[in-house]
């Protein structure tokens, strides 16, 4: 089993994913592959989520699967069950830490504050997810952050777009973004899987800022 780092430097984006019916799980998960997006965060916002889980992990090989919106101790033990091999928060308390810790599930937990970095790196975790990351301060705040917790790399979530995803892994403390841009509902509902597989393409490719300027010059 990977450990968090690891997932979060497979690619530049790791998309959070909201499935209300099973059928589209699978066609899904896919497109997302075919597209070189291998990380996928499933929320555990609809009752399907944990049945998603299981038929892509079980039917999609070159997926790696997570679950998101962690936030109960069980959640941990029905993940597992379903298959995921990570899982992400949007915040953190001492049951979670525990339940983790007595699953062995990797996790990617939540912060918003300077005080949240503080309590999830003394519970022993230095890869965060800072969320929602727009309202927390984005890009300002996460500079911010570097300073006094430069052992934290964080997976901003929460606001981000392809436009703007550029200069957030431009960061030093970033090692990748979470977006819900490239699932978008109508496209899923539709079935336009090649839509979703280019959009995935496209966040595949994703470079930090100034990046392709920096590459061309040379």
């Amino acid at each position: 089993m990977m450990n968090v780092l690891e997932l979060m430097r497979i690619g530049p984006v790791i998309p959070v994913i909201v499935i209300d019916r099973i059928e589209y799980a699978v066609p899904l998960a896919r497109a997302l592959v075919a597209g070189g997006v291998r990380v996928l965060e499933l929320t555990l916002r609809t009752p399907v989520a944990l049945e998603a889980i299981k038929v892509i992990a079980g039917e999609v090989e070159e997926a790696i699967v997570g679950v998101g919106t962690i936030s109960r101790a069980a959640d941990f033990d029905a993940s597992l069950k379903a298959g995921a091999v990570f899982g992400v928060s949007p915040g953190l308390t001492p049951d979670l830490v525990a339940a983790a810790k007595d699953s062995g599930l990797p996790l990617l937990p939540g912060v918003m504050t300077p005080s949240d970095v503080i309590a999830a790196r003394s519970a022993g975790f230095q890869q965060l997810k800072l969320f929602p990351a727009q309202q927390a301060g984005g890009l300002g705040m996460l500079s911010a952050l570097g300073g006094p917790f430069p052992d934290v790399t964080f997976c901003p979530t929460g606001g981000i777009s392809a436009a703007t995803a550029p200069e957030f892994l431009a960061l030093k403390n970033v090692a990748c973004v979470g977006g819900s841009w490239l699932t978008p509902a109508d496209a899923v509902a539709s079935g336009d899987w090649a839509r979703i597989t280019t959009l995935a393409r496209e966040a595949a490719a994703l470079r930090p800022a100034g990046m392709t300027k920096r590459m061309a010059s040379r």
